[in-house]
């Protein structure tokens, strides 16, 4: 456990991480001091006020760091190891950590950690539901939305933290050990961050890193780089696939998902039961069937947890049919392989809304999935102008630049035709023109509401 009294720490980040760690710390006595590049008094005064209620050091709007020996700096997610005040921080010894690391040192409970590029969200949904369904004592948490150390603080032993984790948080993981370990899947994401896919790779495969032999790693085994970090595993290997038998491990045999075990295998249920669209969807089913299996879980349960599933939000979320035209979003779509899963579980007749915050991405097999599927594209954000170019050199022409949500939404239901399907799917973040994908998935929901007057 950390040992805080009167240590020199620094909080960078005051979104919901930050704010979790600054409540998890501020009772072990440390001397605080915390950054954010936002204006804290103009957009909430409200934690302003409690910043300076506990005697904080408060760096906001940008202000320059100090050049301090800190003992500590908390990371969120959102803030980029090589900033460099961070830099400087490591080189006077201070010891960088995230909030995820610091709910390892300081929380309680066993981890079922889950990363891969896409697919996150919904799997570990779906292992939370099932390990509830089982009557273990489950949380959970992560970058699905409550922060991690908030649940770590409240859990005992025998409680099971099921963790979507992202890229960002691992970055800044050190001692952090899954008992249950999950990769689902690698593609190219955040190359505004990481630079490369090979550095990419390695941060998600920090996952299983402190991993001890009795611990169980699950990995997609149709997913070639992952297939191949999956070697550097120490832990008891668990593979998952949708195009092959694998024992021990999760697959699909006859249309139906398949337990393989040391004993032979067991039948859990058929891949037309499950609810939740797409071949991506399949593959986490699978995923989180494997982690449940690792975890002890009655075949039985898992089955009808399954079954009992109908997704998450913002993910593949059907919002309305309006004169024979259904709205689907796909907010969480954040980058080009997410929004071509989303493409590839529709019917044809897709109005597609896209565009968003630029991460460095090429959406070059983004516009090849369109493959007569997409009908029209409806383009906003930072990144508009560029799948535009995109498209037209790959001979799509069928596209609107729009300025908002709304005329999107207005101009794709204008467009449509009974059968149809206006999908948002951005195949980009949400942070130019939103604070989060959720907030831009509400709004999109909101303008569809207005269409019925």
């Amino acid at each position: 456990m950390l040992e805080l009294k009167s240590k020199k720490v620094l909080i960078a980040g005051m979104g919901k991480s930050g704010l979790a760690a600054l409540d998890a710390i501020v009772k072990m006595g440390p001397s605080i001091s915390v950054y954010d590049d936002r204006d804290i008094e103009w957009e909430d005064p409200k934690l302003l006020t409690k910043l300076r209620s506990l005697d904080a050091n408060v760096y906001i709007n940008g202000e320059p760091v100090p050049d301090e020996a800190w003992d500590y700096v908390i990371l969120s997610p959102g803030v980029p190891p090589a900033k460099d005040f961070v830099l400087a921080a490591k080189r006077r010894g201070a010891e960088v950590i995230g909030e995820l690391e610091l709910s390892y040192q300081i929380g309680n409970g066993k981890y079922a950690a889950i990363t891969g590029t896409n697919g996150k969200t919904t799997t570990t949904t779906l292992v939370g539901e099932i390990f509830k369904a089982s009557g273990k004592k489950t949380a959970v948490a992560g970058n699905i939305g409550t922060p991690v150390v908030t649940k770590a603080l409240k859990a005992d032993d025998d409680t099971w933290l099921v963790t979507e984790v992202s890229s960002f948080q691992l970055e800044t993981t050190k001692e952090f050990r899954a008992e249950i370990a999950a990769f689902l899947n690698l593609t190219p994401d955040h190359m505004d961050r990481h630079g490369d896919m090979e550095t990419y790779g390695e941060v998600k495969a920090k996952i299983f890193e402190n991993q001890r032999p009795e611990d169980y790693f699950v990995y997609n085994a149709d997913d070639e780089g992952v297939s191949a970090l999956a070697e550097k595993a120490k832990g008891i290997l668990i593979p998952f696939s949708r195009k092959k038998e694998v024992s021990p491990g999760v697959f699909v045999k006859g249309g139906r998902i398949t337990l393989g075990t040391e004993d032979g295998e067991i039948d859990l249920l058929g891949v037309e039961e499950i609810f939740i669209p797409g071949k991506h969807n399949l593959e986490n089913v699978l995923a989180a069937a494997a982690v449940a299996y690792s975890a002890e879980i009655e075949p039985t349960v898992i089955a009808e947890a399954i079954r009992q599933f109908r997704g998450v939000e913002h993910r593949l979320e059907f919002v309305d049919k309006i004169d024979g035209v259904d709205f689907v979003n796909d907010s969480k779509g954040t980058n080009p392989d997410a929004a071509i899963k989303a493409i590839e579980a529709i019917p044809a007749g897709i109005i597609l809304i896209a565009g968003g915050y630029d991460k460095h991405s090429d959406f070059t097999d983004f516009i090849n999935a369109f493959r007569g599927k997409v009908k029209h594209m409806l383009l906003i954000g930072e990144t508009a102008e560029q799948i535009k170019n995109t498209a037209e050199g790959l001979g799509f022409t069928n596209i609107s630049m729009e300025a908002d949500m709304g005329s999107c939404v207005r101009l794709g239901f204008e467009l449509a035709e009974e059968g149809d399907t206006v999908l948002l799917s951005p195949a980009c973040a949400s942070w130019d023109m939103y604070s989060c994908f959720e907030e831009r998935g509400e709004h999109f929901k909101a303008n569809v509401g207005e269409l019925r007057g």
